[in-house]
């Protein structure tokens, strides 16, 4: 899927070069993907936003796509991902953004609303909770989970592992774990399979895997949040068929995002906004409303 009405862009920040796509003018909206995804991921929702009046932006978050990878796991920080992000806001001249995230992007986004509210005006996330600061390191969480839906954090955390092992049948592994965790597979055509396989083949999957590394260096890190809370508004998008962040995971998100709208999608798994596109581009585009150009 192409259309040749977004633009293909860089902007140097945070020491990196980071390759983003955009449509539209208006207020902006800045759309974070997951893993293991690409701008792409937000192919349905970039026009559709534009369209609406807004400016929409996807960038391809560091070590992936066309942005820089840096060398070593310490470089993925939450610090540096909410910061290659500020920076972006910065040269693009924007004191204020509403920020739509999914997966790793929804880790991103609450993060960033606990670290840098004052950049934020609204906040949309899909099938990632908000749950506060955990008590023990998130490896040791993620391994007491009785069903094991988080085993392939534990296996990525031994660096070189997991790539020397995936690498060599990428397509066949992007393929298998898109349709594993899907309920409508209609997203997954030839040419986005390209698209996806093409990029990591390029790039590879240390810079992306090198997220989960940093979930207890993020932990230590942030400790000095523990207990506040996300007061910007925010809407939580969940799927009720995705085995990952399933919909449970959400319940009692108020006690922690006091001013929260949730929503719910039937017939959905992980990839949500492939999955049912036109929903969630009516749920984001109902909930700025007021912000429309």
């Amino acid at each position: 899927m192409a259309d040749e009405s977004w633009s293909h862009r860089f902007v140097d920040t945070n020491g990196i070069r980071m390759h983003y796509v955009e449509q539209g003018k208006g207020y902006p909206v800045l759309f974070l993907h997951g893993f293991p995804e690409l701008w792409y991921s937000w192919r349905y929702q970039i026009p559709a936003l534009a369209a609406a009046g807004f400016h929409a932006i996807a960038p391809d978050l560091r070590g992936y796509g066309e942005t820089d990878a840096p060398e070593g796991v310490e470089s993925y920080t939450i610090h540096h991902l909410v910061g290659d992000l500020t920076g972006l806001l910065d040269a693009l001249g924007y004191e204020k953004t509403v920020i739509v995230g999914h997966d790793w992007g929804g880790v991103i986004l609450w993060q960033w609303a606990l670290l840098a509210p004052e950049r934020l005006e609204r906040v949309i996330s899909l099938n990632t909770p908000f749950t506060g600061r955990g008590s023990r390191r998130p490896t040791e969480l993620f391994s007491s989970v009785p069903d094991g839906r988080f085993n392939y954090i534990l296996y990525f955390q031994e660096p070189g592992k997991a790539e020397s092992e995936i690498e060599p049948n990428l397509d066949t592994w992007f393929e298998t774990v898109l349709r594993r965790i899907a309920v409508d597979q209609s997203f997954i055509t030839p040419e986005a399979l390209k698209t996806f396989c093409d990029a990591f083949r390029k790039t590879g999957l240390t810079g992306p895997i090198n997220y989960y590394r940093n979930f207890d260096r993020n932990w230590e890190l942030t400790a000095y949040l523990a207990g506040r809370k996300v007061n910007i508004p925010a809407l939580m998008v969940c799927a009720d068929g995705d085995p990952i962040l399933s919909p449970d995971q959400a319940k009692g998100m108020e006690r922690f995002v006091p001013n929260l709208k949730t929503e719910l999608i039937d017939n959905c798994g992980h990839w949500t906004q492939q999955e049912r596109p036109d929903e969630v581009n009516r749920l984001i585009i109902d909930y700025l409303a007021d912000l429309r150009a």
